[in-house]
């Protein structure tokens, strides 16, 4: 385990690495001894100076939620971060590549809360009563430090979120069932990647409640207007200034992005 001063130079790392657009070395290297508590505590207060320099939480963001990378990171369970309102964008944006190093971008579902959720107890019935509406999202992820990343290094650099994009149709939790949601995603017309939402944990709500459970000992939970991502159901897709993005999810609508 770290110390305190360990924690918050990791963190100034993180901040350094965004703001130079430069990446830092890997923690996991600078501190072999850093565990999933310290990872959380450095992600912490890396959102702690981002808000004291103005951003606001709106939400959350899963990650790891599928098998192949639960694996891949030698995890067996998911992985979460915070969404900073001035890392939000909609339908038809025009976003710089140059706000992040290496953006790749993934389909998912986006959550809005309509109540408060907590409890060691919730399940998947329990985050779809409690959610107002769902709808299409992008998220761009972006790593802050070196590759190949422990899963303390992701952790810590907020999931690797990078930011996320919000558009198609809003519906009610209830209205489909969201196991079937599929979408396509093409990069400058061609068809990259395809996903079924049930690739994430069985259902895309599962994630929420994984994530409401985690937080519970914590004595935290989501709060009523909460933006939650729920996680990935397509590969991540590398992103270039001048790619155009179309995300098509059928009866949920589409999202369109470009890149300059």
């Amino acid at each position: 385990m770290l110390t305190d001063q360990q924690r918050q130079d990791a963190a100034d790392a993180i901040l350094a690495a965004e703001k130079s657009r430069i990446v830092c070395p890997q923690l996991s290297q600078t501190w072999p001894e850093m565990t999933l508590e310290d990872a959380y505590d450095v992600q912490r207060r890396w959102a702690d100076a981002r808000i004291a320099a103005g951003a606001k939480i709106v939400g959350r963001k899963i990650g790891l939620t599928s098998r192949a990378m639960q694996q891949a990171s030698k995890m067996t369970e998911p992985d979460y971060g915070v969404i900073l309102d001035d890392a939000l964008f909609y339908d038809g944006a025009r976003i710089s590549a140059g706000t992040f190093i290496k953006p790749r971008l993934e389909v998912e579902l986006a959550f809005v809360m309509g109540e408060d959720l907590s409890g060691a107890g919730c399940q998947v019935h329990d985050v779809l009563r409690a959610t107002e509406f769902v709808q299409p999202a992008l998220e761009i992820i972006d790593y802050r430090t070196k590759v190949p990343r422990q899963i303390v290094d992701t952790i810590a650099d907020n999931a690797a979120f990078g930011a996320i994009v919000l558009g198609g149709r809003v519906i009610e939790p209830f209205e489909v069932d969201l196991r079937w949601v599929g979408a396509t995603l093409s990069q400058n017309g061609v068809i990259e990647e395809t996903g079924l939402s049930a690739g994430v944990m069985g259902h895309p709500a599962a994630g929420l409640a994984w994530l409401v459970r985690k937080l519970a000992p914590l004595g935290g939970g989501l709060k009523k207007g909460d933006i939650v991502l729920g996680g990935s159901f397509t590969r991540p897709v590398d992103i270039t200034s001048g790619d155009v993005i179309f995300a098509d999810y059928g009866p949920l609508g589409a999202i369109g992005v470009s890149f300059e």
